[in-house]
């Protein structure tokens, strides 16, 4: 049978910050993508027959002892080869060509000058903008290859021979600040390699509700209702599935947002007709988080709770076998899977306890938030939802630095209500800004109001613009607007009496403070 997976492409991820970009690049075009491990065996990618295999970049210089190689017998499979970065460097140093360090790298953005458009370059203009970051480059090329274009330090800036299928550019088209990435891509996988564009909202949907009904049979299932993007467009794809099987337990943790709990219930009992039970745990939560500073340790006790509840909930429905969360492909690389260094664990991901009682159903563990959205309109799931910023698993619990009450909950709540208030008045939110917040830290400073020495917390805002949360950079918000944020959350917020604005992009920070 064919489906939308028969077109796929393997993203062999050689340590590269890039290589999640280059599959949700390649997916934009409509075509499946996966990342495996760069020491896949040839017998295993025979197995998957993929359409196609990028190599994509990494850290280390071929010319390193113990540098990631992959097995030689992959080019003679037939199968189309895009190397990018270190996997063009890879490609002209396994095939005979040359790779040396020179006296200066590139990094950042680089003019490119293309000097043979061959098949990889069709129709890009002859000068445009590259992201470059590399200190090695190709000297000379292997035998049987061809040169596409250069920069004024990498002579061998895009090579390929259309013989053997074998393409090669030492930037990185994938990333938004190379002009004509797109077209690089297009030319790769609709021209050379004949992709079936299949992979769409309508098939992804009509795969996972498939897969759903296969995994769960007549079980019931339970569904980690949040509220949030994710686990709404996981209920509501499950739903879709296998109807009044489904029982969502929505766990008032007391770390929630805002008017949380009446949204959903609102939308997944009015809306969907979801069978939904509410729960207030909060006095629970706050008591295993009494004295507790580190930002593991949190999550991991919030990881726990949840099941928990769960497990206790599980018992009103005796066929209950399967549990419903929303991770997504992000979550899985950033707790530390693959060949990713772990940076958090994620309460659907990496806080789960080993003893629990629950299999998990995961339908968007492949998919990039971009794709959750996608899929949440095609659902029908309202704004509100779908364009709802993303918010932890563990709540406003990581976005308190330090030791959790509800004092501070209620101090950052109410903080994090004025900034929503604010960026929504000024047109703001939904596809403008990432995520935009506040978040509580654990210190105290002088300040002075009405008169009177003041000595209270200080709200840290955090506006950042990003398109998947592998990346972002802080969003340049309007003075305005920082003025208004700033003047509202010291008038109206008991407790507070400085608003600082955080400007580090990710790397090197993360997104969320904890």
């Amino acid at each position: 049978m064919y489906t939308a997976r028969s077109s796929r492409v393997l993203v062999l991820d050689f340590g590269a910050q890039y290589a999640q970009l280059i599959a949700r690049r390649i997916r934009e075009h409509h075509v499946y993508s996966e990342i495996v491990h760069h020491g896949i065996s040839i017998e295993a990618i025979r197995a998957i027959a993929p359409k196609a295999i990028v190599l994509s970049g990494g850290p280390k210089s071929v010319n390193v002892p113990g540098a990631p190689r992959i097995d030689p017998k992959i080019f003679e499979l037939g199968i189309p080869i895009l190397g990018i970065c270190y996997g063009a460097q890879l490609i002209a140093d396994e095939l005979g060509g040359e790779v040396s360090r020179g006296e200066s790298g590139e990094y950042g953005k680089v003019q490119l000058r293309i000097l043979n458009a061959g098949e990889i370059a069709n129709g890009v203009t002859e000068d445009s903008v590259v992201w470059m970051s590399h200190f090695d480059a190709v000297t000379r090329l292997p035998r049987g290859f061809t040169l596409v274009a250069s920069t004024p330090d990498a002579p061998c800036a895009a090579f390929e021979d259309p013989q053997r299928g074998i393409y090669a550019v030492q930037f990185h088209p994938e990333v938004e600040h190379t002009d004509q990435g797109w077209k690089f891509f297009d030319n790769f996988l609709r021209k050379i390699v004949r992709a079936e564009p299949s992979w769409t909202n309508f098939s992804i949907i009509e795969e996972a509700i498939e897969r759903i009904k296969a995994e769960v049979g007549e079980s019931d299932v339970i569904c980690a209702l949040s509220g949030g993007v994710d686990s709404s467009v996981a209920a509501a794809l499950v739903h879709r599935a296998i109807g009044d099987q489904l029982h969502c337990v929505f766990v008032d943790t007391g770390l929630m947002r805002f008017g949380e709990a009446e949204t959903v219930e609102r939308t997944f009992t009015e809306q969907f007709g979801i069978d939904l039970r509410s729960i207030d745990a909060s006095k629970r939560f706050f008591d295993g988080l009494a004295g507790v500073t580190d930002p593991e340790a949190k999550r991991k006790i919030i990881g726990e709770n949840f099941i928990r509840i769960f497990e206790a909930s599980a018992s009103e429905f005796k066929d209950a076998k399967y549990l419903v969360q929303g991770t997504l492909y992000p979550d899985v690389i950033e707790s530390g899977t693959g060949t990713a260094a772990r940076i958090k664990s994620h309460h659907n991901v990496g806080g789960l306890p080993e003893d629990m009682d629950f299999a998990l159903v995961e339908p968007l563990r492949e998919l990039f938030k971009d794709e959750v959205r996608a899929i949440g309109e095609e659902l029908g799931l309202p704004d509100e939802i779908v364009w709802r910023q993303p918010f932890p698993g563990p709540g406003l619990a990581v976005r308190i630095v330090g030791e959790v009450s509800r004092e501070k909950v209620e101090i950052v709540r109410a903080a994090d209500k004025i900034v929503a208030e604010e960026v929504s008045r000024a047109n703001l939110d939904k596809r403008a800004l990432w995520q935009s917040f506040a978040v509580l830290a654990d210190i105290r400073s002088v300040g002075v109001m009405g008169d009177e020495r003041s000595y209270a917390y200080p709200i840290i805002l955090r506006a950042v613009e990003s398109s998947d949360a592998m990346t972002a950079d802080w969003a340049r918000l309007p003075y305005e607007l920082l003025e208004r944020i700033s003047s509202r959350v010291v008038a109206e917020v008991p407790g507070v009496n400085r608003v600082v604005y955080d400007i580090t992009s990710k790397p090197p920070a993360t997104i969320e403070w904890e």
